[in-house]
């Protein structure tokens, strides 16, 4: 089982429930944003992103418990991916710093991979450099203990890995009803959406390789290349997806 924790109603999974049906990997949609519960730390998960940032916790109450959530979940190797939003709050909940307003990045654009990245199995297939879809306004620093995985020059912070959590910057799971639905809603630039089309081809092997690699990560026991702090107690098996 997975779960796609939801913060915003207009930022939805998207594309990657494909992925996950297509692996035919369960999944449960908990939609923070109408007072679902947190679901049991536990199981594999991926957060997506909002409207909201980071520090807007009074206007949206969950997300306080949320970050706390991240942080249990992130410490105890639970295979988890922070998408935008959600790798700003997985930062936030592991004491990274989340600056408002800064770095901010629309649009199709080339992601590097550092020397860290270039070897991680969430990133395999990718190297040295891949497409994205950015858009967001607020960015995230690498959380302490973090390792940093690729970057553009507008924003370093694209994806970073803090055991088997990781945060992403950008979003593969849009698809063009999504592009347009955010383009209109921000009396945004028209041409996002045609540009969008031009890279899809692109943009689709990115998804793909990342769902696919966090997927098998996901599945496979935390004595993996990733590593286990603690091998003798970690319950082979524990976190996987299937």
């Amino acid at each position: 089982m997975i779960h796609i924790l939801q913060n915003d109603p207009i930022v939805p999974p998207g594309v990657c429930i494909a992925h996950l049906e297509r692996a035919g990997v369960r999944h449960q949609i908990v939609r923070l944003f109408a007072g679902d519960p947190l679901p049991p730390v536990g199981e594999a998960l991926i957060v997506l992103g909002g409207t909201m940032g980071v520090g807007d916790t009074d206007r949206f109450p969950f997300l306080a418990p949320l970050m706390a959530y991240l942080a249990a979940a992130a410490k105890r190797d639970v295979p988890l991916l922070g998408i935008c939003l959600g790798g700003q709050l997985l930062s936030a909940a592991l004491g990274g710093r989340v600056h408002s307003q800064s770095r901010s990045e629309k649009g199709v654009r080339m992601v590097k991979t550092t020397s860290a990245g270039a070897s991680d199995p969430l990133l395999a297939g990718l190297f040295p450099a891949f497409a994205v879809f950015e858009w967001h306004n607020d960015s995230f620093d690498l959380p302490p203990g973090g390792v940093h995985l690729a970057s553009t020059p507008e924003c370093p912070g694209q994806v970073f890995r803090f055991r088997r959590a990781y945060g992403l910057q950008f979003h593969p799971e849009v698809d063009e009803e999504i592009v347009t639905a955010w383009v209109e809603r921000c009396g945004d630039d028209p041409g996002h959406i045609e540009r969008f089309r031009d890279a899809r081809d692109r943009l689709e092997r990115t998804a793909g390789a990342l769902f696919g690699n966090f997927l098998s990560l996901a599945s496979t026991p935390q004595e993996s290349p990733l590593g286990c702090p603690r091998p003798q107690r970690c319950g082979c098996g524990k976190g996987s997806v299937r």
